[in-house]
């Protein structure tokens, strides 16, 4: 079971890296953007990463064609061993990905919403696809029972490639997906949260230091 932060946000990540419960970041152009991080940053990102315990990053690669998928990627790994690139699950996507696995880099494919396309995943040698939860479900598909049914078929195919399971909304969707055999989820951190926040332990833990109080004065 492996739970991953959904951010390039790091005031947002640190204090949830730290807790030793999670085994990487990925990020996206998109959070980048949205943390004000330029390509050049990258390893500096990696370097911090890293140095709080995340034993995988993710970073995507970018271009127009395969070729300039390729190039990007090995790029992006020569920042680091636990590198991990990420791409898009179309055609350009695909074809890079089995080139950069054929040179020994780990990869992902991302924006994932069929199994048909988590069946590409596994054809190219990917060591994730990462299915989006809640964008299936908004687009009125149960969202849950697709990714059950690509976990199914790469058991099924006996297929090393995992998913991991992004665009998640709620915790239960963690525990449902569990229970269907996904291992790998990826959070953001307001999502991440949220698994810390229950009212009911947080009554405990005040009686707990209550009690303490009075029994070591």
């Amino acid at each position: 079971m492996r739970l991953y932060l959904d951010t390039a946000d790091r005031p947002l990540a640190e204090p949830l890296l730290r807790t030793g419960l999670f085994w990487g970041v990925t990020t996206n152009p998109l959070l980048l953007q949205a943390a004000g991080l330029k390509a050049a940053q990258l390893p500096e990102f990696y370097a911090w990463a890293t140095g709080l315990g995340a034993k995988e990053v993710f970073f995507q690669s970018w271009g127009p064609d395969a070729e300039s998928l390729v190039a990007r990627g090995l790029e992006l790994r020569a920042i680091g061993e636990r590198v991990v690139v990420k791409l898009p699950v179309n055609r350009a996507g695909c074809q890079a990905a089995a080139e950069l696995r054929r040179q020994g880099c780990p990869v992902l494919l991302t924006a994932v919403y069929t199994p048909a396309q988590a069946l590409l995943g596994a054809l190219a040698g990917a060591q994730y696809v990462a299915p989006y939860l809640g964008r299936i479900g908004e687009a009125g598909r149960n969202a849950r029972a697709e990714v059950a049914a690509m976990q199914r078929l790469l058991r099924d195919l006996e297929s090393p490639t995992q998913i991991l399971a992004a665009s998640l909304r709620h915790p239960d969707d963690v525990v449902a997906l569990s229970q269907d055999g996904v291992r790998a989820f990826t959070l953001g951190p307001a999502l991440a949260r949220q698994f810390f926040d229950e009212p009911l332990t947080e009554t405990a833990v005040l009686a707990f230091e209550q009690a303490m109080k009075e029994v070591s004065s």
